[in-house]
């Protein structure tokens, strides 16, 4: 039988995915399949092309081989440009003047990136971020450049400002729209993401129109704005948007949309039957897909069509999920609430710098749309929920109300409740149903699922529910569910807390070598940080230690919304000196900071900025304050009522024992923050019973109360053991505490992880009151080794002149960030912006 001649124009993700899919039908070699490359290479891997900025080479993105294409059969031509389609003949013409002849011809040209007409956009230096020809430009531009400027501050202009960032430039982005990302994001969310991206030291400009591109007077150019004001820079990268390649079908006949886009059917066909154009190059029912799932997803109908069977492209999903230069952002359904009479429920804590916004039908019945910005852990359980119309809750707003414990627990019922026809790999079209299948047929991992079902091997944005699926899937089959950390460690969170321990491992790369594989990950990385730091307590700041923690341990403060810092010192049990408020004051009053008194019973000073922190932290120090550790996973506070000192109703010295719990645990690191509070009698008024660890003075000692926590998921403490005499119950805290530290999962509070305990509170009172595992001892043992380590890390970290150069503004300034705005309130200086808003956390709109 004469083979079916198939020819594909571009090799990029989908022209590849097409080849992919049609080599799996071609068994009996019924296809002789031919394609062309303008590019010297075979396909990559574009969704990742920052990462050749971290580390990654070119031969790390590729999707293929020519090993590989030559094993298939596939005859490729790479640095060959089709330039020529006689339809009437059914054939293609290159630049080469090569003529090849098709059967059925599919265009895969997918989209150039839209460089705005600027006067000026053609010099030197100035760039598009498309290919990895345009990154080695841009990587060359950069060694010659001090600063650059991306323009286009949607999802690939952010992924380009990374780029610069990453080569150590300092990095603008400007953008026409009012806010960052306009297409997903709305107003909080796109203020949000410009708060976080501004404070890793990325200045964004919004609003702004550049007119043109001259030369700079401190700079190599000076960009002009249509405001009238002006930004110098060395190097410029355009990230506009993008424009379907249709160039090649509108010159040889195809039909081409008003606005560009080749006109394909729901089979994919032009309007020259046997001529299909698939990805970011096809335009149906009027639009153009911009993701790379939605290009699969014609690839695969492609492919049915061309083979006989039945198939139809319906569209796509848009949502998607993504971290923009180290922030979680993700866009689900109608996430900007356009649906007539929909609502909208909103969260937003510009503390821990979390937006939520989800949109509901006008009944409350279905779930529309959401936006997540700063943590993404609900996305999967909302993407569900809207693709199968699943009911929601009474009250919506708890879909808000969340953290990574609580959206697990949600997301496993939320898994049990998914239709098996449920999307959960739109990449490659895995449905839930597919993935049971091959648990069945002996998946048992991660590695197994994707290579049999290629579930999250596309852009990894389904990994986490993949695994839910499979997770309960293996457990209603009887088998034991493997709870790997990540990729890079098979081990879990709790093994890999007894290896370090055991083995005395004291560093991650001596970890990875000895039980891990690859480079580690945003997971596994700050995982083994707390694990290492709460078993040695070493200084975080050293070198080994430093690419594990996050930014606020870094820069060991917190940070808030516009930038700047929080200086916390440790008030113990909160008592404080006059002295010491007198310093404390001056110290605000020095440099400006806005000053309160918080739930813990300590004195934060909001508003300093990076430099000013060594500074700040050299007073307080010389004065006899430490680190209170606010922006650790580890003990925050002691807080206590006044007790038996004062109060005529106090039975014990709440206050004296609340300060020694308080410097006894400081510093010690743990799996999530922990929090204490000592009351001295019933009455309850530092609220002990709301705490990590809770101590009521009682008529015959001290009762111990364990896991409870405030929060978005509040839970009260339960009563661990009565009428205790200090020494026990000292003892009782160690062993506790160390337990939770050896067995909890990464960021689990101690109130999941007592829900999550295997025999609950019982057993806990087994391990640590009647020792029956037989490590009380050593328990106790580890918590002094760790506590005996204690230092206070800023004090380490002013006598470090090395350790100091981190804590500047700009990498090759001396500059500070001019940038900022405040207006005073109630007598103290506040950010500008935040003045007038509202405090509503959670709101109703129409």
């Amino acid at each position: 039988m004469e083979k079916k001649r198939i020819v594909v124009i571009g090799n990029g993700m989908v022209g590849h995915r097409f080849i992919e899919e049609l080599c799996d039908k071609n068994a009996e070699g019924t296809f002789e399949i031919t394609t062309f490359s303008e590019e010297p290479r075979l396909a990559y891997d574009r969704v990742q092309l920052s990462g050749y900025f971290s580390g990654k080479s070119a031969d790390d993105l590729m999707l293929t081989s020519e090993e590989a294409y030559d094993e298939k059969g596939v005859l490729y031509f790479l640095n060959e440009k089709v330039t020529a389609i006689r339809a009437e003949n059914h054939c293609v013409v290159t630049d080469k003047g090569r003529e090849v002849f098709y059967d059925k011809l599919v265009v895969a040209t997918g989209s150039y990136p839209f460089v705005p007409p600027i006067e000026g956009n053609d010099q030197p230096h100035c760039h598009v971020y498309r290919t990895i020809e345009d990154l080695e430009a841009i990587e060359a531009s950069g060694k010659q450049s001090e600063s650059g400027v991306v323009i286009g501050g949607g999802l690939l202009g952010l992924e380009a400002a990374n780029a610069l960032k990453c080569m150590g430039v300092d990095t603008h982005v400007v953008e026409f729209a009012p806010r960052l990302m306009a297409v997903q994001l709305d107003e909080g969310g796109g203020e949000l993401l410009k708060e976080k991206i501004e404070s890793l030291g990325v200045k964004v400009h919004t609003e702004k129109a550049t007119k043109c591109i001259t030369a700079g007077s401190t700079s190599r150019y000076k960009l002009m704005f249509a405001d009238s004001s002006e930004l110098e820079t060395d190097m410029i990268v355009f990230s506009a948007g993008i424009r379907p390649q249709d160039e090649l079908a509108r010159e040889f006949g195809l039909e081409i949309g008003e606005r560009g886009g080749i006109v394909i059917n729901d089979q994919c066909q032009t309007n020259e039957e046997d001529v299909y154009a698939i990805g970011e190059c096809a335009l149906w029912q009027g639009k153009i897909f911009g993701l790379v799932a939605p290009g699969y997803q014609m690839a695969k109908v492609a492919v049915a069509n061309i083979c006989g069977e039945e198939a139809a492209f319906k569209g796509a999903d848009m949502s998607t999920k993504l971290k923009l230069l180290g922030v979680d952002v993700a866009s689900i359904g109608d996430a900007q609430g356009n649906t007539p009479g929909a609502q909208s429920y909103t969260y937003a804590d510009s503390v821990e710098q979390i937006y939520k916004r989800i949109i509901v039908s006008e009944d409350g019945t279905k779930l529309l749309g959401a936006l997540l910005v700063g943590d993404t852990e609900s996305y999967p359980t909302l993407l569900q929920t809207m693709l199968n119309d699943m009911p929601l809750p009474e009250y919506p707003s708890v879909l808000l109300l969340s953290d990574g414990a609580a959206s697990s627990d949600s997301g496993a019922a939320g898994v049990a409740n998914l239709p098996d026809e449920a999307q959960i790999c739109s990449c490659y079209d895995v449905t839930k149903a597919d993935i049971k299948a091959a648990v069945v047929a002996g998946c048992t991992n991660m590695a197994d699922l994707k290579e049999v079902t290629k579930a999250s091997s596309g852009c990894g944005g389904c990994s986490a529910l993949a695994k839910q699926v499979m997770d309960a899937e293996l457990a209603a089959l009887g088998h034991e569910v493997n709870n790997n950390l990540c990729e890079h460690f098979h081990y879990t969170r709790q093994e890999l807390a007894d290896i370090v321990r055991i083995k005395k491992i004291k560093t991650f790369d001596e970890l990875l070598d000895s039980h891990g594989e690859g480079l580690g990950c945003d997971i596994c990385k700050p995982a083994v940080g707390s694990i290492l730091a709460s078993f040695w307590n070493d200084y975080v700041l050293k070198e080994e230690h430093m690419g594990l923690q996050d930014t606020n341990d870094i820069y060991l403060g917190n940070m808030q919304k516009d930038g700047t810092y929080s200086v916390v010192p440790r008030v113990a049990g909160g008592e404080i000196t006059p002295d010491k408020l007198i310093v404390l004051g001056q110290v605000a009053k020095q440099f400006d900071l806005y000053t309160k008194v918080t739930g813990g019973q300590r004195i934060d000073l909001f508003g300093a900025q990076l430099h000013e922190l060594p500074e700040i932290w050299r007073i307080l120090v010389d004065a006899g304050f430490e680190t209170g550790h606010a922006y650790g996973k580890s003990v925050r506070t002691v807080k206590s009522c006044v007790g038996s000192t004062w109060c005529r109703y106090g039975v014990d010295d709440s206050v004296g024992f609340a300060i020694d719990i308080e410097n006894r645990y400081k510093g010690l690191r743990s799996p999530h923050k922990l929090k204490f509070a000592v009351s001295g009698c019933t009455r309850e008024c530092a609220e002990a019973q709301s705490k990590d660890i809770g101590i009521i003075a009682t008529e015959n000692g001290w009762n111990l109360y364990v896991c409870g926590n405030g929060g978005m998921r509040p839970r009260h403490a339960d009563l661990f053991a009565s009428d205790l005499d200090s020494e026990t119950l000292i003892k009782y805290i160690d062993r506790v505490l160390m337990f939770y530290i050896r067995t909890a999962d990464r960021l689990q509070r101690t109130s999941v992880w007592l829900e999550n305990l295997e025999g609950g509170l019982d057993y806990l009172r087994q391990v640590v009151i009647e020792d029956k595992l037989n490590i009380g001892e050593e328990l106790e043992a580890e918590m002094a080794s760790s506590l005996g380590n204690y230092q206070c890390e800023w004090k380490t970290t002013i006598e470090s002149p090395e350790k100091l150069k981190r804590f500047k503004h700009f990498i090759n300034s001396e500059a500070q960030d001019e940038s900022l705005k405040y207006q005073t309130v109630r007598g103290q200086r506040i950010p500008a912006e935040i003045a007038s808003q509202n405090i509503d956390i959670v709101m109703l709109e129409s």
